[in-house]
């Protein structure tokens, strides 16, 4: 009986290690960084982290030195962050997500609600920025940028775009290689 009372409680102390050495940035939010392939943020503060399957990011050029860079994920649920910088020269930088900007900065957050059983009736709200307005609302940094990947933080206030109410998404970060079209 003693054994098994030993045992128990190693098995206990075992599991309590595994389990707080667990990182909660695996499960998105926290800022830094994110696992490649993915973007990660706190969303009216819970955590979202894309699927690798279903995040991409594309650079395209737009002449005169200029891209287009587009990142977008996508989680489980069908809840999805999407950043677009218009106007960028390809390099490192900070862009504010704001309507009096030189460079073109747009965060978008749509949430999925599914019906399952009529999918015709599946419903999405998107929260954007910037809008209407709102100057200010959020920044997207690139810290790294090759020809092939592309890393960085970003966050943002978005308004519904059906009504008037607004959520923040803070702590993001994104790394992603790119699709074709560089």
């Amino acid at each position: 009986m003693k054994t098994m009372k030993q045992f128990g409680l190693m098995l206990t102390f075992v599991m309590a290690t595994l389990l707080s050495s667990c990182s909660g940035d695996d499960n998105g939010g926290g800022g830094g960084s994110a696992a490649n392939g993915t973007i990660k943020a706190k969303v009216g503060g819970s955590n979202f982290k894309s699927m690798e399957i279903a995040s991409f990011a594309s650079k395209n050029a737009i002449g005169g030195g200029a891209y287009m860079i587009a990142i977008q994920g996508s989680d489980e649920e069908g809840n999805a962050i999407q950043l677009i910088l218009n106007g960028v020269d390809g390099q490192p930088g900070t862009f504010e997500i704001g309507t009096d900007t030189t460079i073109s900065a747009v965060g978008t957050y749509t949430e999925t609600e599914i019906n399952l059983s009529n999918p015709a009736a599946s419903t999405f709200t998107t929260w954007a920025a910037p809008y209407e307005d709102s100057g200010v609302v959020g920044s997207i940094t690139i810290s790294e940028i090759t020809d092939t990947t592309i890393k960085g933080t970003f966050n943002f206030t978005g308004k519904n775009q059906e009504g008037t109410d607004t959520k923040a998404v803070t702590n993001g970060a994104f790394n992603l290689d790119f699709t074709t079209g560089n």
